[in-house]
């Protein structure tokens, strides 16, 4: 995460804020400060809501957060973005009750807290303020207005992230409450085209003057929902495929000893990127083409390839999944992965391996396979 800066964990789960995040803050003292007449006083209260919508948003990523633990699922992370928050899963569970939980925990945690709140406006007799009212005289907004701002946004929160639309919770509730009666990729297909057929209404509607902020949302949902469609298809093809159909036996590998001249001599005569770094059969690290060039620039041609090498490289086994594979270069920005089994290397898979695959299964599907068996297949890289 070295665009993010690690905030706090709560039950291991790192929370980040990306390096971008506090443009949202300057946004909002700009907008809120614009509101009020260049009012001091508009721009704190701008930031303060928005410091506090954003503990609100970390709370709902944490309620997709423990209901995917609470199934087993990996949350790799949580990062604070300026649109907002992301929890980083491991994966998406098919099953659709499970999906379901998931999906619905972020927004559940949205009414959970306008109970408690609400309770708060009870218990304290707190007169609950119109935010249209509190933007139109923010030069003397107090604690009172904040916490009317606040309220309100944390039910639009929840409301507006069960709008049945990828990336946002009710794409992902919707397809779940399909899959149970539709296979997972045709219960995408619908929610997909669903959600794209939203996104170009509220486009439409924000040229029409609703405003470039509903366009941007717009877009958003646009993306997100091809993704998902783009990740479901990827994830359908490549089922039940593993890393040894895949990977590459002849890949070239260099010795801890050798050098980054050596590195690059073979990187010209194989057109191989990344080079597994072995002591005899044992994986050492791994040299990609990045730190390759970082070396060079830093160290010389000279440098020990055990000097620049990458020690904490998780490799993976050939029983492992392309598709699981395929996520891994994603999210670790990696193009090669070293192939271990019993703690010895056997060779190298790469991103244009599972690609290659992917392709070709793309136009056939039944293309490496025969009687329902799969047949070795081997990438060059």
């Amino acid at each position: 995460m070295g665009s993010s800066i690690k905030l706090f964990s709560v039950r291991g789960i790192n929370i980040y804020m990306h390096v971008t995040f506090p443009l949202i803050l300057v946004w909002a003292a700009i907008q809120f400060g614009f509101l009020a007449g260049g009012s001091w006083a508009g721009a704190l209260f701008g930031v303060i809501v928005v410091i506090l919508l954003f503990v609100i948003v970390t709370l709902h990523e944490l309620g997709h957060s423990f209901a995917a633990l609470n199934y087993g699922v990996q949350v790799r992370e949580i990062v604070l973005l300026p649109i907002g928050g992301v929890a980083q899963l491991q994966r998406i569970p098919e099953n659709p009750i499970q999906e379901f939980v998931i999906a619905i925990a972020g927004p559940a945690v949205n009414f959970a807290l306008a109970i408690v709140m609400g309770l708060v406006v009870l218990l304290f007799d707190i007169p609950l303020i119109n935010p249209a009212e509190v933007l139109t005289n923010l030069r003397a907004a107090g604690p009172n207005a904040i916490f009317s701002y606040v309220f309100f946004s944390n039910i639009f929160i929840g409301v507006f992230n069960l709008l049945p639309a990828f990336p946002m919770d009710g794409g992902r509730v919707l397809r779940a409450l399909l899959a149970t009666r539709l296979s997972y990729s045709q219960a995408t297909s619908i929610a997909v085209a669903i959600g794209k057929g939203m996104a170009w209404l509220l486009g439409l509607y924000g040229f029409l003057g609703g405003g470039f902020f509903l366009i941007l949302i717009a877009f958003f949902i646009y993306i997100g929902a091809s993704q998902e469609e783009q990740l479901v298809t990827m994830r359908t093809i490549l089922r039940g495929l593993t890393v040894n159909q895949a990977y590459s036996r002849q890949a070239r590998t260099l010795r801890p000893d050798d050098t980054l001249k050596d590195a690059i001599n073979l990187t010209l005569s194989t057109f191989q990127a990344s080079f597994p770094v072995c002591d005899n059969d044992h994986l050492a690290g791994l040299l990609t083409y990045p730190k390759l060039v970082e070396a060079l620039t830093t160290y010389g041609p000279d440098t020990p390839v055990e000097q620049v090498m990458l020690r904490d490289v998780e490799s993976v086994s050939p029983t492992d999944e392309l598709f699981d594979v395929q996520r891994r270069f994603e999210e670790d920005e990696v193009d090669a992965l070293p192939v271990v089994q019993d703690q010895h290397f056997l060779g190298l898979i790469t991103s244009r391996d599972v690609s290659e695959v992917y392709r070709l299964l793309s136009i056939d599907p039944n293309l490496l396979r025969n009687n329902g068996q799969v047949k070795v297949f081997t990438a060059e890289s």
